[in-house]
C-alpha cells in the first residue's frame, strides 16, 4: 500500500484495487464509478482486509469488526465473505482479491492503494438511492441472463408480471436483478416488499403502506395507497405472496386500477389470478441428458453444472471443476433437475463428501439437503424447509393428493390418477389443476395427452410425509395393484395392435412396475402381488427389448415359489416363457435355456395351452438346431406342424422352417439349406395370427436371410453373400427390433466381412452393434461385442488382442455358449501359433475339432482341419498334407467351396499340386474378388 506523505485521517481515506474504489467512511463500493450493492457486514469485512492488505487477517479480528457488540457463529463470517467475493469477482473478472488461509482467516491479495478522498465525490448515479430500497442479492445469480432479457421485454408491455415456480427454482434470484434492470432502464422508483414474515392476510396492507413510506390511520388503506400512487411512476416488487395470495391478488387488483403509472412485479408459488397478470413460469437450470459424456469445459456450459462449481469454490476455496468430477457434477444435476436451491444446498456439502461420494449418496438426496444455506431466510435455508412452507399452505385434501401421488415413479396421466386415488373425479381432478398452479406438480403439455409428474426433490418429500402419516404401506399396495389392473388390460391387447402404438401406451409405466416390484420383493413385502405384476409386465419388457430384466424379473419371480406356496400353473409357465426367450438372448441356446423351454413344453401339455405349446417347441428346437442335432429339430418340427395347422399358425410354420433350415447349415448340409431357405423367403410373409408369438422371437425374414448368406459365401457365391447379408440388416435395422439385428450382426454380416477380407466395414458393423449393447445391456452380448472385436485386431495383426481374444472365449465356455465357438477357437489357434504358441495352439484346434465331431458345427470341420494342417506344417509335413486332403473330402460333398478353395489353396502351397485348386476355382462365382481368391489366383499364376 502506498500512502501520502501525510498522515490520512480514517474518514478521509479512499482504497484503490482495480478496477474498485471503496471509502469505509462513507460505506460506498465503486465500480468504476458505479456504486456497488453489498450488505454492511460484508462492507465492514472488506474494510479491515483492505486496511491490512498482504496480511493475515484473523476471523476473531473480522468478527469483531463486524459485530463489535455481539457474539456470533463462524458461519456468520463465512456466509459474507462468500457475498464479498461473489461482488468482487463477478465485477473484477478474472481477478482474484481475497484469499483464505485455512483454519486462521483470511487475506486481501490484490494490490492496494490508499489515498484521500478526492474532493467533491462524483454523486451516485440517480437510479443509486432506487437501487438502495432494494434488498443485496444473497447469491448471484447464474444461468438466468436469457430468462432476465425475456422478462424485461415482458415487463416494458406489461403492467403485472408474476414470476412463478416451486421453491428454491430462484424465483427472487431472478427479480432482483430484473428490477434492478428494469428502473435502470425506465427511471421509475422502486420499493421492494417481502411477504414471507407475514404470518397474516390482514397485514398484507399494512406492510405495502409501510414499504411505500405511509401510516394508515383510517380503515381503508388501500385508498390512501391509490390516491399516493396516482401521481408516482414506481414499481412495486412484491416477494413470496403465496400464503397470502388472496389477500395480495385483491390489494394489486385495486392498486393498478387506481394508478396508472403502477407496475407490480410479484414472486410466489401460484399465480395471483388477477386481470391482467402475466404468468411466467420459471423453469430449472439447464442439465446434461443422461447419456453426455462431457468434460470439465463442456460440463460448464451447463447452468446447472456451472452454479455448482461456483458454489462448490465457495464452500471449499479454490475449488475449480476438474474433468475427473464432471461426470459426478453432472450427475448430481441431474438428479436434482436443475433446481437452484437443490445445487446450491448439495454444493454445500462438497467439504465433507467430495463430488464422487455425493453422488453416490444422492439416491437419499432430501435427507442429503437437509443441512441449510447460513443467513438464508427459514424457508430456504433447507430444502425441507421450502418444502413445508408450501406443503403447509395446502388444504387437507391436496396434501392428501400431493402424498399419495409421490409413489409414482414416472409422470401420471389425469386418468390414472383419478383411477388411482379413488377419490370423486372431480376433486381429484380439482386438487391436481391447483397442485400445478402452486408448482408442487409440472405439467408437460407437449404431447396429445398431458402427464403430470413430481420432482424427485418433492417426490422425496412427499414421500416422507407419507411416512409420517402411516400411509406408505396402503398406498404402495394401491399402486401395485393399479399397475397390475392396467398391464392386464395391456397384455390382453398386446396381440391385436401394432407394437409402436402399443408401446405408446404402455411404455411410460416401465418405471412404475419397477418401483412396484421392488416394493413388493422387498423383505416383508407382498410378495405374491409382486409375481403377479411381474406375470402382466412381461410384454412390457418384451416390447422394449429389455431382455435381460425380463430374465432377471422372472427369476425372481419364480424363486418366489415354495412346495407349501406353490405358483400357479399358469403363472409358471408364463414366467418360465419369458425366462426361455430372454435367455435365448442373455444367454444363448445353453442348456439352462433348453430346460426353462421344455418345463414351458410340460406345462403346457398339462394346460393344453397350444399358444406356449407352439412357443415353446419353438424354444426348444432353437437350442437344437444351433446344436446342429438335425434329427430333434425335424421331430419337433413335426409336431410343431400338426398344431400350428390346427390354429392357422402360418408364422409359427414359417419360423420353425427356418430352423429347419438353420439346422441344415450347421450340420454341414448347405445344399439342403439353401433350399429350404429359398422357399421360405419366395412366400409371401405369413400374417401374424398371434403377435405375441411372434414378438417372442426374432425377425424370420431378417434370421433367414442372414442364415442363407452364411450358406452362399460357404458355397462360394461371395457377391451374392454380400447383397443377402445387407437385405438382411436392413430387414433387421427396419424392423426396430435390437436383438433381431444383433443377431444379424453377429452371426451373419460380421463373419462374412472378415471372411471377405473387408475389415473397415466389419469395423462398422461392430460399432453399430456396440450402439445397440448400449441401449440394451444383455451381459452375454458385451462378452461377445469383446469375441468379435479382438477377433477383428487378431486378424489384423494386433498381438496384444490375442488375451483378450482367449479371454473372451474363456468366458463364453464358461456360459455354456457355443454357436460359433469352433470358429473363434480356431481364429486363436492361427494367432497364438503366430506367436509361437504351437502346443497350446494345437489343444485350442483339437477342441474345436471335438466340437465338429459332436455335429454342433459339422459347417466348419474342414477348416478347423486345415488350420491344423498349418500349425503342423513345419514339423509333420505328411501330417499337413493328409489334413488339407481330408478338409477336401469333407467340404466337397457338403458343397462348401469357400473351405474347399482354402484347403485346395494350402495343398498346392505345400505339394504344388494345382488340379483340387483349379477345380475349386471352377465351381466359384468369380465376379466378387475375396481375399481366398485373390491367393488362390497368385498360387495358380505361379510357374510349374
Amino acid at each position: 500500500m502506498t500512502t501520502s506523505d501525510q498522515v490520512i485521517l480514517p474518514a478521509e481515506r479512499e482504497y484503490r484495487f482495480e478496477p474498485f474504489r471503496f471509502i469505509p467512511a462513507q460505506q460506498l463500493l465503486l465500480y468504476r464509478d458505479t456504486p456497488v450493492r453489498l450488505g454492511g457486514r460484508a462492507l465492514d469485512i472488506l474494510a479491515e482486509l483492505v486496511e491490512r492488505p498482504g496480511e493475515l487477517v484473523s476471523k476473531r479480528e473480522l468478527m469483531a469488526r463486524a459485530w463489535p457488540r455481539t457474539v456470533v457463529e463462524e458461519s456468520n463470517l463465512k456466509v459474507h465473505v462468500a457475498a464479498l467475493r461473489r461482488v468482487l469477482d463477478e465485477a473484477g473478472s478474472d481477478n482474484r482479491y481475497v484469499a483464505t488461509v485455512i483454519g486462521r482467516g483470511y487475506r486481501f491479495v490484490a494490490p492496494v492503494t490508499c489515498n484521500a478522498v478526492q474532493t467533491p465525490t462524483a454523486p451516485p448515479p440517480a437510479e443509486w438511492e432506487q437501487m438502495r430500497q432494494l434488498p443485496a442479492p444473497k447469491t448471484r445469480t447464474t444461468g438466468r441472463a436469457d430468462t432476465i432479457d425475456a422478462l424485461l421485454r415482458i415487463m416494458r408491455q406489461r403492467r403485472f408480471v408474476s414470476i412463478v415456480g416451486p421453491g428454491g427454482i430462484g424465483k427472487s434470484t431472478v427479480a432482483l436483478p430484473l428490477a434492478e434492470a428494469f428502473i435502470a432502464e425506465a427511471g421509475l422508483e422502486i420499493r421492494f416488499v417481502e411477504l414471507s414474515p407475514l404470518a397474516d392476510p390482514k397485514f398484507v396492507v399494512g406492510a405495502v403502506a409501510a414499504a411505500l413510506g405511509l401510516t394508515i390511520h383510517s380503515g381503508d388503506g388501500v385508498q390512501s395507497m391509490i390516491a399516493t400512487l396516482r401521481e408516482r411512476r414506481l414499481l412495486l416488487v412484491l416477494d413470496s405472496c403465496e400464503h397470502v395470495i388472496d389477500a395480495v391478488a385483491v390489494l394489486v387488483d385495486h392498486l393498478l386500477s387506481g394508478a396508472p403509472e403502477l407496475r407490480v412485479l410479484a414472486t410466489s408459488r401460484e399465480p395471483l389470478r388477477t386481470a391482467g397478470e402475466y404468468v411466467y413460469r420459471l423453469t430449472p437450470l439447464a442439465y446434461p441428458a443422461p447419456d453426455a459424456v462431457l468434460n470439465a469445459a463442456q460440463a460448464l456450459a451447463f447452468p446447472s453444472i456451472a452454479l455448482f462449481a461456483l458454489r462448490a469454490a465457495e464452500c471449499l476455496d479454490g475449488y475449480v471443476l476438474g474433468d475427473a468430477d464432471a461426470p459426478a457434477v453432472a450427475e448430481i444435476c441431474r438428479r436434482l433437475e436443475g433446481i437452484p436451491l437443490a445445487i446450491e444446498l448439495a454444493a454445500t456439502r462438497m467439504d465433507a463428501l467430495g463430488a464422487a461420494e455425493l453422488a453416490a449418496r444422492l439416491g437419499d438426496c432430501f435427507e442429503l439437503l437437509k443441512r441449510g444455506r447460513r443467513g438464508a431466510l427459514e424457508r430456504h435455508r433447507t430444502l425441507a424447509a421450502s418444502l413445508d412452507w408450501s406443503y403447509q399452505l395446502l388444504p387437507d385434501g391436496e396434501r392428501a393428493l400431493l402424498r399419495a401421488l409421490s409413489v409414482f415413479a414416472g409422470a401420471v396421466k389425469l386418468d390414472d390418477a383419478t383411477g388411482f386415488y379413488q377419490g370423486a373425479a372431480a376433486a381429484t381432478v380439482d386438487g391436481i389443476a391447483n397442485l400445478v398452479d402452486k408448482s408442487l406438480l409440472s405439467a408437460d403439455v407437449s404431447g396429445a395427452c398431458v402427464h403430470y409428474r413430481l420432482l424427485d426433490t418433492t417426490r422425496a418429500y412427499a414421500q416422507e410425509k407419507l411416512g409420517e402419516c402411516g400411509e406408505t404401506g396402503a398406498m404402495r399396495r394401491r399402486h401395485l395393484e393399479f399397475h397390475r389392473t392396467l398391464f392386464e388390460r395391456a397384455s390382453d391387447e398386446w396381440d391385436a395392435r401394432p407394437g409402436a402404438d402399443w408401446l405408446a401406451s404402455y411404455g411410460r409405466y416401465l418405471d412404475d412396475v419397477r418401483a412396484a416390484l421392488a416394493w413388493s420383493f422387498a423383505p416383508g413385502g407382498p410378495a405374491a402381488l409382486g409375481v403377479s405384476l411381474t406375470v402382466a409386465a412381461i410384454p412390457l419388457w418384451m416390447q422394449l427389448s429389455l431382455l435381460e430384466e425380463c430374465h432377471d424379473c422372472a427369476e425372481r419371480a419364480l424363486a418366489f415359489g415354495t412346495e407349501a406356496e406353490p405358483l400357479a400353473t399358469c403363472d409358471e409357465m408364463r414366467l418360465r416363457a419369458a425366462l426361455g426367450t430372454a435367455a435365448l438372448y442373455v444367454s444363448g441356446p445353453v442348456p439352462a435355456t433348453e430346460a426353462a423351454w421344455q418345463r414351458v413344453l410340460q406345462l403346457a401339455d398339462q394346460q393344453q395351452n397350444r399358444e406356449h405349446q407352439l412357443m415353446a417347441l419353438w424354444g426348444v428346437a432353437v437350442c437344437r438346431s444351433y446344436a446342429g442335432d438335425l434329427p430333434a429339430v425335424l421331430a419337433l418340427a413335426e409336431r410343431e406342424q400338426a398344431l400350428a395347422e390346427g390354429a392357422g399358425q402360418r408364422a409359427a410354420q414359417s419360423a420353425m422352417e427356418r430352423l429347419i433350415a438353420t439346422a441344415l447349415h450347421y450340420s454341414g448340409d448347405q445344399p439342403a439349406a439353401r433350399l429350404r431357405l429359398h422357399h421360405l423367403l419366395a412366400q409371401d410373409a405369413p400374417p401374424a395370427c398371434n403377435a405375441r408369438l411372434a414378438r417372442f422371437k426374432l425377425d424370420q425374414r431378417s434370421a433367414a436371410l442372414g442364415t442363407l448368406a452364411n450358406v452362399l459365401w460357404l458355397q462360394g457365391d461371395a457377391e451374392q453373400a454380400v447383397s443377402t447379408v445387407q437385405a438382411s440388416l436392413q430387414q433387421a435395422r427396419d424392423s426396430g427390433h435390437a436383438p433381431s439385428l444383433m443377431y444379424a450382426i453377429a452371426n451373419s454380416a460380421f463373419p462374412i466381412m472378415l471372411q471377405i477380407g473387408d475389415y473397415a466395414a466389419a469395423e462398422a458393423l461392430l460399432a453399430e452393434l456396440y450402439g445397440c449393447l448400449k441401449r440394451h445391456a444383455f451381459t452375454l452380448w458385451d462378452t461377445l461385442w469383446t469375441c468379435l472385436d479382438s477377433t477383428l485386431r487378431v486378424l489384423r495383426g494386433d498381438a496384444a488382442a490375442v488375451p483378450l481374444l482367449r479371454q473372451a472365449i474363456g468366458q463364453l465356455r464358461q456360459r455354456r455358449y457355443r454357436p460359433r465357438l469352433a470358429w473363434y477357437l480356431g481364429t486363436l489357434a492361427e494367432a497364438m501359433a503366430a506367436q509361437g504358441q504351437r502346443d497350446a495352439a494345437l489343444a485350442l484346434i483339437d477342441e474345436a475339432l471335438a466340437i465338429c465331431a459332436t455335429g454342433e458345427e459339422r459347417w466348419c470341420h474342414a477348416e478347423m482341419l486345415r488350420i491344423k494342417g498349418t500349425l503342423l506344417e513345419r514339423t509333420d509335413v505328411d501330417a499337413a498334407e493328409k489334413l488339407y486332403r481330408q478338409a477336401l473330402k469333407i467340404a466337397i460333398p457338403q458343397g462348401a467351396l469357400a473351405l474347399q478353395l482354402r484347403a485346395a489353396s494350402n495343398l498346392a502351397r505345400l505339394t504344388g499340386e494345382r488340379l483340387p485348386l483349379k477345380q475349386a476355382c471352377g465351381g466359384l462365382n468369380l465376379g466378387f474378388d475375396t481375399a481366398d481368391l485373390r491367393r488362390a489366383r497368385e498360387l495358380l499364376d505361379q510357374p510349374s
